[in-house]
């Protein structure tokens, strides 16, 4: 399938539940068949239908497998003119949306598996030194 090229006006023509457009990084999906399965509900996409949803897209943080499902998404791309709304500040920031440099952060998950380990580690060679203190005396 080719894909198309549409001007703001004509994404905007289509925000019903039953054909909805959104623009995220200015490539325009056709989220109609998936408004029903969206985690959110359907008004987060109704906020959004006929719009630039690149701000609430990237504010929410969607995981790599929401970014793969919106890649499925895909009909064609934006084609600004003249009296357009600005695109959003992120939009501009192709390496936000792009997978391959989505950097994710092990967050406080691996230091507090490490301190966890250093502690039992800790606690067990003091029981055994007391234990053995113990026997001598």
């Amino acid at each position: 399938m080719a894909e198309k090229e549409l001007t703001y006006a004509e994404v905007a023509e289509h925000k019903t539940k039953k054909d909805l457009y959104v623009v995220v990084h200015d490539k325009i999906y056709n989220a109609s068949s998936f408004i029903d399965e969206h985690p959110g509900g359907e008004e987060v996409l109704m906020d959004v239908a006929g719009q630039d949803a690149t701000d609430a897209f990237e504010d929410v943080g969607h995981s790599d497998e929401a970014r793969e499902i919106l890649d499925g998404l895909i009909i064609g791309s934006l084609k600004r003119q003249a009296g357009d709304p600005k695109p959003s500040t992120t939009s501009t920031n192709k390496v936000a949306f792009d997978p391959k440099h989505h950097q994710t952060s092990t967050g406080l998950g691996v230091g507090l598996y490490f301190f966890v380990l250093i502690g039992g580690a800790a606690a067990y060679y003091g029981y055994q030194y007391l234990q053995q203190q113990q026997q001598k005396a």
